[in-house]
């Protein structure tokens, strides 16, 4: 059998949310495998929900631009918050987020494009870490269009203008007037942020999430000892509610907390004179997916445990 180090109970305890003796319980049931503690915690209905691994641990900013109907967003990382404050960092987020807009969201060509002032986007991040002293880094850029209507950014808890930890463009294809496509794309781009959808419509959401999804309903369902056609009714329900939650579209718009998404667009739309369609949205939140660098709350665990941080937990 795999060891289990306090470390792993820390990250799996972090990730789900689950309690430590659990999350022990569950890498030792699962060979020491994350993902599937995970399920297992899930499935025992001891965790709520996978959080995404590391959650939001990388430092930096996101920055968004608009210009005509186009939007851009980028994620560009520092090691520390003091660098995300600094305004020579600032002052190259806010520039490669304008630059991203005629990179179509390629990272590569944006890496390559020409940056105010000589050089190019990657010379002068080289030139920014040595001289501020830190490593940075250009992570990922994303470009929403359309062909008439209008793509509206929002910035959750910006620290300077188009720059914070959470940045969102909402496209909406549209002839409504201007005013009426700023606003209606604002508070979407608002719901975006609190909610997090991980797809516009339930179509398309991610087909191995949804079998992972399938797999821990079908489990939970399993254990309720009933027979095997409500069993598969409750696995419905369980993937029907899944869906409804994570598709932009179906969820209950945070204003309000009872309309769809897709009704106060219709709405909206009628209100207008004009046909307004959501077409898509980008969502980037800093650092989510980078796992955090082991800190002191390993050794906190460790002592519970009676172990020594990296010693297997008995």
């Amino acid at each position: 059998m795999a060891e289990i180090t306090a470390a792993s109970v820390k990250e799996l305890r972090e990730r789900t949310g689950a309690g430590m003796m659990d999350c022990k319980k569950a890498l030792a049931e699962n060979n020491g495998e994350m993902e599937a503690a995970v399920d297992w915690l899930r499935a025992k209905g001891l965790a709520a929900a996978a959080k995404k691994a590391g959650r939001t641990a990388a430092e930096g900013l996101v920055g968004v631009a608009v210009a005509g109907t186009k939007g851009a967003v980028v994620e560009v990382n520092s090691e520390t918050d003091f660098v995300a404050k600094n305004e020579q960092f600032q002052e190259f987020v806010r520039n490669v987020s304008e630059l991203a807009l005629a990179a179509n969201g390629d990272v590569d060509a944006l890496k390559t494009a020409a940056y105010p002032g000589g050089g190019t986007v990657e010379e002068k991040l080289t030139d920014n870490i040595a001289t501020i002293g830190e490593n940075q880094s250009l992570r990922r850029a994303a470009l929403l269009e359309v062909r008439e209507g209008a793509v509206v950014s929002y910035v959750h808890n910006a620290v300077a203008t188009g720059m914070g930890k959470i940045g969102v463009l909402v496209a909406l294809e549209s002839a409504a007037p201007a005013d009426t496509l700023q606003a209606l794309g604002k508070q979407i781009a608002m719901h975006i942020a609190a909610a997090n959808p991980l797809a516009l419509d339930a179509d398309g959401l991610d087909a191995a999430l949804m079998e992972r999804e399938r797999a821990i309903a079908i489990e939970k369902a399993n254990e309720s000892g009933k027979p095997a056609n409500i069993v598969e009714k409750m696995v419905e329900g369980s993937m029907a509610k899944f869906r409804k939650e994570n598709a932009l579209l179906s969820q209950l718009f945070v204003m309000d907390n009872k309309t769809p998404v897709a009704d106060v667009v219709a709405q909206a739309g009628k209100d207008a004179g004009s046909s307004i369609t959501l077409k898509a949205f980008e969502r980037f939140q800093l650092g989510e997916g980078i796992e955090k660098a082991e800190s002191d709350f390993a050794a906190e665990v460790a002592a519970a445990a009676g172990v020594k941080k990296d010693e297997p937990v008995a």
